[in-house]
């Protein structure tokens, strides 16, 4: 993230606004606990410097504590200073001097408009009625040797402005602000791709985003360039200055599409799909009423505020239920419940982060198989970009699962109902440019589990799988143009268009960071954890995800022979038959802990007993630790994970053993092993695979055509 300001005080506030992040509540807090919080380094110890600095505590005595530069906190001490004096006066009576003077320190509308218990929009008001408005200055990317023609621009209060906007027709696209779980790279690379299709038909585009480690904030992706936080004061000064066409808000995740609704009720044109679609999809009532109109299933759901009665719409529902608060991003907080005394202790959670906030509760399908479908509409026509199958079952975050493309076990009736219930969705929510569909396939019964009409975290690879650029796609459609002028290599299924296959398997891996937090579990559940990802292709699905995995982790790739270890639990012990004697068949040697291997045992597969943790020694970790461990496949309890399953996977992270913890994945990780045992491995370019696919494509329709 970065902030450009004209005084320390005023980068500053505006680098803390960009950060999208609460202060975090200080009132009534002892001088000990501030001490607490100030000595070691945090994410939040900004704001607690502020809150102490506001409380009265000595500035000496927050440098000792922090070690920070004296100089820093007195421009802090400073910005403290000026709140409480804006405080001291009314909205009304605030002189346009101070006023100027706030701004000049990087006080925003919504910190003004707290200070005066007032709204923002009386803020923005008040400004434009003494004058009080930002200008533009240039970032001289050439350091005054050369003339720079590439506008990077900021905001400030000064009197002369240096944006020279031009009168071309223009498209401004808001990024995606700081990097976070859940929320990355996938989302600026939708950004850049629609700033390069939109410049080919002949727009200027302008792009907002307030991170340098971006590809959208390079110097060549757009024509112009803001560096400035993503907050409704910032955006409606560039877009008062700019004059767009539209603003595309699709593209950048959350942070932009919580701005849509209130830039629209600004008068600002909202490009491609409705601010009140996108609502309506997230609004978990009205979109409930949306789907008993469609007639699409749901899992059974309900909404609570106490423990009482989220006990009771469990018990309605029917345990295991995923609980969840209503402002999740990232799957973030979210727990799988299999009683109520988990419920019991979730809501007592809940409560402490803030009273009132409704908590969402869901059935959870347990054996059932996730899908997540992106789709391209333009309000009449809709084309799938591609359906993908999750390796592991449902339960764990879209996100942090491996997934392939195309499906590999789906029955077609079920691919049907896939492609039936999408197009049907993105008519009815007259999606415009993107549309991401999660499902969930119980027993050949498909589930609608979240419908997002934006552009997703899958959209990057999908479009590499496919060879479609989906985001550039997305981005013409929301200018105007239509699917059907695309020409799009599209194959019908039961009128439905869906992009071509490319004659082989990709597999997305998640990348997780469990390696660098040695203490932390891995297991894998409804709250992200993943921090990248990787693809792997193949004419196979074994090898693709083989490939994947070993990109993941180069270090704890799947290996081609030696001992596997496995420890599953009783739901799983009768699924786990299958994959144990192909591991046999593949020349591995078999270790189970005494539950499993007496259930091996019993079907006639040969498995050494080992101990438990905390059954005596050597036991698994002690295996693990002398390297005599290949592969574990460890699948947790229901609940969460005993200190044995959490011992064992914390072995496999520090010895660079790869370490499967669902069963879905495990029989994959068999198929890859065959594969890469039976056949060598070749390089190949993308481009060449797809040059490949499209031109064996041609060729049957030639010969169907004679």
């Amino acid at each position: 993230m970065i902030a450009i300001g004209r005084t320390f005080k005023e980068a500053l506030q505006k680098g803390i606004r960009s950060l999208e992040h609460h202060a975090p509540w200080a009132e009534d807090v002892s001088h000990g606990r501030f001490r607490e919080m100030l000595v070691r380094p945090r994410p939040d110890r900004i704001h607690w410097l502020f809150a102490a600095l506001e409380a009265g505590m000595p500035a000496a005595e927050i440098c000792e504590a922090t070690k920070i530069d004296p100089w820093f906190i007195r421009q802090m001490e400073d910005i403290v200073t000026l709140g409480k004096e804006i405080a001291a006066t009314s909205i009304a009576e605030c002189p346009r001097e101070l006023l100027w003077e706030a701004k000049r320190n990087g006080f925003s509308d919504e910190q003004l408009a707290a200070a005066w218990k007032t709204t923002t929009d009386a803020v923005r008001e008040r400004r434009a009625e003494l004058n009080v408005a930002p200008v533009f200055k240039r970032v001289d990317t050439c350091a005054a040797e050369f003339e720079s023609y590439t506008p990077y621009l900021y905001s400030t209060y000064e009197e002369e402005d240096e944006a020279d906007v031009t009168s071309r027709p223009k498209v401004v696209i808001l990024g995606s602000g700081p990097n976070r779980i859940g929320q990355g790279i996938e989302f600026d690379y939708c950004c850049c791709h629609a700033a390069f299709a939109l410049k080919e038909d002949g727009y200027e585009t302008v792009m907002v985003n307030c991170n340098p480690e971006t590809v959208s904030t390079d110097y060549d992706t757009s024509d112009r360039l803001y560096f400035e936080p993503l907050t409704l004061e910032d955006v409606l000064a560039i877009l008062q200055k700019e004059k767009p066409k539209g603003v595309i808000v699709q593209f950048g995740g959350q942070t932009p599409l919580n701005l849509a609704l209130d830039l629209k009720r600004n008068g600002v044109n909202i490009l491609g799909t409705a601010p009140e679609s996108i609502d309506l999809a997230e609004d978990r009532k009205q979109f409930g009423r949306v789907l008993e109109e469609l007639e699409i299933p749901q899992p059974r759901n309900g909404t609570a505020v106490t423990a009482e009665e989220a006990v009771a719409v469990a018990g309605q529902i029917g345990l295991p239920v995923l609980v969840r608060p209503s402002y999740v991003l990232g799957g973030r907080a979210m727990v799988i419940a299999y009683d109520f005394d988990t419920v019991r202790d979730y809501l007592a959670q809940a409560a402490r982060m803030g009273p009132g906030r409704p908590v969402l509760i869901d059935q959870f399908l347990e054996d059932a198989i996730e899908v997540d479908v992106d789709a391209l509409a333009d309000g009449s026509d809709v084309v799938i970009g591609g359906i993908m199958e999750h390796i592991e079952r449902a339960g764990i975050h879209s996100g942090d699962s491996s997934c392939v493309l195309p499906a590999v076990s789906l029955k077609p009736k079920v691919l049907a109902r896939i492609r039936e219930y999408t197009k049907k969705l993105a008519l009815r929510l007259n999606v415009v440019g993107l549309m991401n569909a999660q499902y969930a396939v119980q027993r050949d019964k498909v589930f609608v589990l979240e419908v997002n009409p934006r552009a997703s975290r899958t959209v990057p690879y999908v479009s590499k799988a496919t060879n479609v650029p989906l985001a550039k796609v997305a981005a013409r459609l929301m200018a105007g143009r239509k699917l059907r002028e695309m020409k799009l290599p599209v194959v019908g299924h039961g009128g439905v268009a869906e992009i071509a296959g490319s004659g082989f398997y990709a597999v997305k891996s998640p990348v997780f960071p469990f390696n660098k937090f040695r203490g932390v579990d891995t297991i894998l559940g409804p709250e992200m954890r993943s921090t990248g990802e990787v693809m792997g292709i193949a004419a196979d699905f074994g090898r693709a995800f083989a490939k994947a995995q070993l990109a993941a982790s180069p270090a704890a790739g799947l290996p081609g022979s030696g001992t596997a270890f496995l420890s599953v639990c009783d739901r799983d012990k009768e699924e786990v038959i299958p994959v144990a004697r192909e591991l046999a068949a593949l020349g591995f040697k078999l270790i189970a802990t005494r539950g499993t291997a007496a259930a091996l045992k019993y079907h006639g597969i040969e498995a050494e007993p080992v101990y438990k943790v905390n059954e005596g020694q050597p036991n698994i970790v002690d295996h693990v630790k002398s390297r005599a461990v290949n592969l574990i496949v460890n699948t947790p309890l229901g609940r969460e994970s005993q200190y044995d399953e959490k011992s064992i996977r914390r072995a496999a992270i520090r010895y660079n053993v790869p370490c499967i913890t669902t069963l879905a994945a495990a029989r994959a990780a068999v198929q890859g092993i065959r594969s890469f045992q039976q056949e060598t491995c070749e390089v190949a370019s993308l481009q060449r695979l797809h040059k490949k696919a499209t031109q064996s494509a041609a060729a049957q329709m030639s010969s169907s055509g004679d």
